[in-house]
């Protein structure tokens, strides 16, 4: 039978972790709040809440935490109390603060593997044709985008070849009127310093010879009564690889070994989310939902060029996450949820992280129609510049007139400037399990309710620009002597200011002692 532990909140106590679509709502505890891990469903817009990272641990403001090796439920109610719903949870007091929380939870439950992704995920923004060319990528196309990065000024970087590059799902072979030399395509790419990308799925499409062969040999989910299991994802009906097979996971590096053999470098591992599975389906390994999830992220973590959207456990691997698709728009829903989700990612083990494509990655807000928003395309560059990672789509020399693309090349610019120290930090991530991006909390206790700032590792603190219009920051300055590294100022903290911003403004102040 499942066991329920209430536990009572502390005083200011605070909770972070769970699922990242959650962020918003960290740190929990001052209202009432729920969460199935199983499903990844919880709240008002489930539709969102199973579109990314997920792991069962909380930790605490106060230096607890929470761990479960299976999924569980929780509910923060309305007198601060937290139940807990599951088996075999367990509640640890770690120390007093958030950090002692992470760290302890983390070194029992999630050690850091030791190994880092490719440098060039890091060292220069990523570039993804998604946005830009949804659903039609061709050669031409690809290359075009490649040229217009370095015409424009920007590093080249990591560029991502999203959906329908092959022909049918589940057939990991280039289109061949889309992609007619795509050998030749990878080496011209690799010449001007680019490494490649494909974006692949665990779904075939279901009456494709690739499907059948597999069903053939036992390789795909099937129902309870033997027949194929068919799941609905955003692209329709699928059949889907068992993950849990060692002869599925020896096939799909085939194909992978055969891509690369092609010059193509790794693979965006996008899609099998918990919501996308039943636990009533049959497979090799079982375990469910979960299983699945966490195995085609293990599979990721082989090649250290890869990407996750949606992930179950594995905090500590060499795993790439990226938050889920955002709206082009202001708000929680878009750009304001950006730091809260990346503050979250790495409190549940995530530290290389990066937020959604510059401007917003969800394809309808798009198909809408409608001018872009200059202003708030230059805010999203702002607030991704200096997360562990940042991913262009939408070209911004396309898009965007003179002063709003100076304002864009200007930030990569900065971030630029500071890749030694990013290159130190995902280091020390690869051998601490430390995240990248931090809340103030995780050096600040007192901070712990401050969730549109963050720390890029100790020494820099960030507060980008999210309102529309805004001519001045509001910023919450920590403990300690920082300098304004936008007009050289020294601060004495704690304190909060008030700091006038303009177009190109990124706020941002550096620790002196």
């Amino acid at each position: 039978m499942t066991s329920h532990t209430t536990i009572d909140l502390l005083a200011d106590e605070g909770w972070f972790g769970g699922a990242v679509a959650d962020g918003l709502f960290m740190p929990m505890g001052g209202s009432a709040h729920h969460r199935d891990l199983a499903t990844n469903a919880g709240h008002f817009w489930d539709h969102m809440g199973g579109a990314n990272q997920s792991a069962p641990v909380l930790v605490s403001t106060k230096g607890r935490y929470v761990w479960c090796d299976q999924p569980f439920r929780f509910l923060f109610g309305p007198d601060r109390t937290l139940t807990l719903i599951g088996d075999d949870i367990v509640i640890e007091q770690a120390g007093d603060d958030l950090a002692g929380a992470y760290r302890a939870a983390q070194a029992a439950h999630f050690p850091p593997s030791g190994r880092c992704v490719d440098e060039l995920m890091y060292t220069a923004p990523q570039y993804n044709t998604w946005i830009e060319a949804p659903y039609v990528p061709t050669q031409g196309k690809v290359l075009d985008y490649a040229h217009g990065v370095l015409e424009h000024g920007l590093p080249p970087g990591v560029i991502m070849i999203d959906d329908l590059w092959a022909p049918d799902y589940g057939t990991w072979e280039f289109e061949p009127t889309q992609f007619p030399d795509p050998g030749a395509m990878c080496r011209e790419l690799h010449e001007m310093g680019f490494k490649v990308m494909l974006w692949v799925v665990p779904y075939l499409s279901p009456d494709s010879p690739t499907s059948r062969q597999l069903a053939r040999e036992g390789l795909l989910i099937t129902r309870p009564d033997g027949e194929l299991s068919l799941h609905h994802w955003w692209n329709g009906w699928s059949s889907v690889l068992d993950l849990t097979n060692p002869a599925t996971l020896d096939w799909v590096r085939g194909k992978f070994a055969a891509l690369r053999g092609l010059g193509v470098d790794g693979f965006k591992l996008d899609a099998g989310d918990l919501r996308y599975y039943s636990d009533t389906e049959v497979t090799h390994g079982g375990g469910g939902a979960v299983a699945q999830c966490e195995a085609w992220a293990r599979l990721g973590s082989e090649y250290p060029l890869n990407e996750m959207r949606a992930c179950w456990k594995l905090g500590g691997q060499p795993l790439a996450q990226r938050l889920h698709d955002k709206p082009r728009a202001w708000g929680q829903m878009g750009i304001e949820s950006l730091i809260p989700e990346g503050i979250a990612q790495g409190l549940i083990g995530h530290a290389f992280n990066c937020p959604d494509m510059i401007g917003g990655g969800e394809l309808g807000s798009f198909e809408q129609g409608g001018e872009i928003d200059q202003e708030l395309f230059v805010r999203f560059a702002q607030c991704s510049a200096l997360f562990p990672m940042m991913q262009f789509s939408l070209v911004p020399w396309r898009v965007l007139d003179d002063e709003h693309l100076a304002s864009v090349t200007e930030v990569v610019a900065i971030r630029q400037g500071l890749v030694d120290e990013i290159s130190a930090l995902f280091a020390h991530a690869a051998r601490t399990g430390d995240p990248i991006l931090r809340p103030l909390a995780f050096h600040h206790p007192d901070l712990g309710h401050v969730t549109d700032q963050f720390l890029l590792g100790e020494n820099l603190l960030v507060a980008p620009v999210l309102r529309r219009g805004a001519t001045e920051r509001t910023v919450v300055v920590p403990s300690g002597r920082w300098r304004n590294e936008e007009s050289g100022d020294q601060i004495e903290g704690p304190t909060t200011v008030e700091v006038a911003v303009q177009l190109r403004s990124l706020p941002r102040f550096r620790r002196l002692d």
